[in-house]
């Protein structure tokens, strides 16, 4: 088995610690100060204000989106993307089982239910072929429309995720779902500052969601948003994530039921200085993902996950994969580097435990060897 003693002095030499060393602790080193200061003499603290624009047009323009629509956090991003996207009680999503629990739980807050198929190992986000293979066997294409032949229920959209930051085949998925006329929503929670193919992740799809929770790469302590290149979507995110109220200077008309989902100004004003730091941060953790790719090339029982083919990653997380899992993870925890496995698969929740699969392979070779390793920046 692997030397635990110098995979602890590596870290701790990394991090230039012996104390409590975190999986991702936010780095706060600009204008965040400066601008909340600004946004509460403004006394513009809600979800009206300057920074709450100024960081929907930067975002936007960052990731090569046409608009960007902020929300209060990367869950209600998704569940406000799956609703506009048309998706109804009525109706499957297609999903990955190797993902965080809010991307079936936002499927399920429209009534909808999840399907889950197999991952890439080299990718670990949804594999193309695990979702062809699905696609071919147990659909059926009526009138235009994708339906599921066990259930008879619709396919409304399809909602692969770039787990750690790493691309998933994101491109051959879109192909497939343009072909059965499936809405492509990319949960890109993980993976601000991620590329496939020189493309951003977020943008191959009709919507995009990322996440700016407290562990993400720029953070607000929580914080969403929606790309799309679709004006008349964007416009209905933006009306259905303030409560579906009808423009008016003094009257309160809503013409829909609508969502409490809009981002404060505060929040955006610590986004539009992290964001001034991003391709900072972004650069110290490729350069500590080079730093564990060296160290562990030692190991033969150790293999660290790089950036996919065509693909360039923002290592958010730094994972690595071996087969006595826990009793690393009992070693390095112990020795206060925070560490962590994988998430248990969403199949075998149970809450979800009823819901089809495809068997999972990959995701549950993956589920019994992966650990995060610290991997915050350390600027």
């Amino acid at each position: 088995m692997q030397n635990y003693e110098a995979i602890i002095n590596f870290i701790q030499t990394l991090y230039k610690t012996q104390e409590f060393i975190a999986l991702h602790e936010p780095r706060f080193l600009g204008n965040e100060k400066k601008y909340l200061n600004e946004c509460i003499d403004s006394t513009f603290v809600s979800s009206v204000g300057k920074f709450v624009d100024r960081f929907e047009s930067e975002f936007a323009k960052y990731v090569g989106s046409r608009y960007a629509v902020a929300t209060v956090n990367g869950t209600s991003a998704l569940h406000i993307a799956l609703v506009v996207a048309g998706v109804t009680s009525s109706d499957e999503v297609i999903t990955q089982a190797l993902s965080f629990v809010a991307t079936p739980n936002a499927i399920s807050y429209t009534g909808a239910k999840p399907i889950f198929l197999d991952v890439d190992r080299e990718t670990m986000g949804l594999s193309p072929q695990s979702l062809q293979n699905f696609l071919q066997t147990q659909t059926k294409m009526v009138d235009g429309v994708c339906y599921n032949k066990t259930t008879n229920k619709r396919i409304a959209a399809c909602v692969p995720m770039h787990t750690f930051g790493h691309p998933c085949r994101i491109d051959e998925i879109a192909t497939l779902c343009e072909k059965h006329n499936i809405t492509l929503i990319e949960d890109s929670a993980e993976s601000l500052g991620s590329f496939y193919k020189e493309r951003h992740t977020g943008t191959f799809g009709k919507l995009g969601v990322f996440s700016f929770n407290g562990n993400k790469i720029i953070t607000s302590g929580g914080g969403g948003v929606v790309v799309t290149d679709d004006e008349v979507l964007a416009k209905r995110l933006k009306h259905l994530t303030t409560t579906a109220k009808v423009p008016h200077k003094w009257e309160y008309e809503h013409d829909e039921i609508g969502y409490n989902y809009r981002m404060p100004n505060l929040n955006a004003a610590l986004l539009v200085a992290q964001l001034e730091n991003l391709e900072s941060f972004l650069a110290d953790k490729r350069a500590l993902a080079k730093e564990y790719r060296e160290f562990f090339k030692s190991f033969d029982d150790v293999e660290f996950i790089e950036e996919p083919q065509n693909a360039k990653s923002n290592y958010w997380l730094n994972v690595i994969s071996v087969e006595r899992r826990d009793e690393l993870l009992k070693v390095l925890n112990e020795n206060g580097i925070m560490s962590r496995p994988v998430w248990k698969l969403l199949s075998d929740l149970e809450i979800y435990k009823e819901c089809q699969n495809d068997g999972l392979s990959n995701s549950r070779y993956l589920e019994s060897r992966l650990v995060n390793i610290p991997s915050g920046v350390r600027l």
